[in-house]
């Protein structure tokens, strides 16, 4: 054994010893994505848990087992514990902070036009909580938040908390991926506990505890270092990203393969072969926003960061670039008919927000073209964010009399089509490939006019 497996070894057994078995209450405040898995995943860990949240609407539906967003696994995993009477919702955010010994601020914090985070759903929920506070309890950041926002929770509770109540504050950030949410809760890559405060630390540690049989390294850190690290982690993903988006582009130029490129790449240990691969740019409700916010943070600190400005300006340009990719394989959009596959930023999840799809559809529409579209869950969210378009019943019906099929997201059942019948349902045989499912000369065999991304 190394001298660093034996340090590492140590560690994990320094944690072990450290942590007390105690049955534990937490309530989670907001029952958004990260609310409801958080909580949900806890519950199924053996802890009782209480999600608040004050939308009388969800909260009703929570409790007839009505999930309000998609995540594989989440409605069996809400029912189970529902049933087994570890999972409650409620309204009443006093009766859910009175019993818990550790309360999760998990409240939206949506962006506002100048790109730093909106926090007053979150201050508000932080006053609330203030305010039904009976003794000692643990109150946890789980949105992401700027950096800073624990010392501020630390200071505006002590002001508005019954003289005498001693409380505990930490940030503890999620790094869950929409899709996979609950294998990333059940078995994440590390567990980030930010807090100066000792008490804190050991209530965090023990709540963690089951995690420890399956050896999770645990990051015991400051505040600030924890709200640091989520905006950090999610900019680094997105510059990899892009970093790869602007290869491909090169390759279309050379006249290369960009999955050689990044197969050559991945290879080596220092960088990785994860977020490798090349496509329309990068969406969803975390890396556009916390690319910004961080910035935005950088701005309040004085501190350039050009890398993540660089990224976010070359992330736009990348979604611009499709148009002019599918107007090379269509020609004048004007008057054209075209198929589009998948709407949601990534598969397995309905979510739309900063989705690629948005700013393609909008551009093909702009320039004179018909879309009509299908995603297996999205297709209702999309209506909140594209209009003028027409939906399909599934993805044959969306390319029927098309002029091209453009995938945007990668949805596993887009990956294995009958060509044949795609073929047959197209006015013309022309293939844009956004998120490279295809190979290029497989298609081209079969004789379709292809365009993929660096390929």
């Amino acid at each position: 054994m190394t001298r660093t497996s034996l340090f590492v070894c140590r560690i994990f057994r320094k944690i072990k010893d450290s942590f007390t078995y105690k049955f534990m209450h937490i309530a989670v405040i907001g029952t958004g994505y990260v609310g409801l898995v958080s909580g949900a995943c806890f519950a199924e860990f053996g802890v009782d848990v209480t999600c608040v949240d004050v939308d009388v609407t969800k909260i009703e539906k929570l409790k007839k087992g009505v999930i309000p967003i998609y995540e594989p696994g989440l409605e069996s995993l809400v029912e189970k514990n529902v049933k087994a009477g570890r999972l409650h919702f409620t309204t009443d955010l006093a009766s859910g902070v009175e019993g818990a010994e550790v309360v999760f601020l998990a409240v939206g914090t949506p962006p506002k036009e100048d790109g730093s985070p909106d926090m007053s759903y979150y201050q508000q929920a932080a006053l609330d909580v203030a305010k039904a506070m009976n003794g000692y309890k643990v109150l946890v950041t789980k949105s992401t938040v700027p950096v800073g926002t624990g010392e501020w929770l630390r200071q505006f509770v002590s002001e508005n908390v019954e003289s005498g109540i001693e409380f505990g504050v930490a940030s503890n950030p999620e790094f869950l991926r929409e899709g996979a949410a609950i294998e990333d809760f059940m078995r994440p890559d590390r567990v980030v506990i930010g807090s100066n405060q000792p008490r804190a630390i050991e209530v965090m540690k023990d709540l963690y505890r089951p995690l420890f049989l399956i050896e999770t390294p645990i990051v015991i850190t400051s505040l600030e270092a924890a709200e640091l690290i989520k905006y950090a982690a999610n900019a680094f993903l997105a510059t990899k990203i892009t970093f790869i988006n602007e290869i491909a582009n090169l390759c279309d130029a050379i006249g290369c393969d960009v999955h050689d490129v990044a197969r050559g790449m991945g290879m080596d240990n220092r960088i990785g072969r994860k977020f490798l691969h090349p496509g329309p740019g990068y969406g969803g409700s975390c890396f556009p926003k916390d690319t910004r916010a961080l910035t935005t943070v950088a701005d309040q600190f004085g501190v350039e960061t050009r890398i993540v400005d660089a990224v976010i300006e070359a992330n736009d340009l990348q979604r611009q670039a499709m148009i002019p990719k599918i107007e090379k394989l269509v020609g004048d959009l004007k008057g054209k008919q075209i198929g589009v596959l998948g709407l949601s930023f990534k598969p397995e999840t309905d979510d739309m927000r900063e989705s690629p799809a948005i700013e393609i559809v909008h551009g093909l529409i702009e320039r004179g073209a018909r879309v009509r579209a299908f995603d297996p869950v999205a297709m209702e969210e999309s209506k909140h964010f594209i209009n003028g378009i027409e939906y399909a019943a599934d993805e044959y019906d969306a390319i029927k009399d098309a002029d091209a099929m453009v995938i945007v997201t990668e949805w596993n059942q887009f990956r294995a089509l009958d060509m044949d019948r795609v073929k047959s349902l197209l006015r013309s045989p022309k293939i844009a490939d956004l998120r490279n499912v295809y190979e290029p000369e497989d298609m081209r065999e079969l004789g379709f006019e292809y365009v993929g991304v660096g390929r």
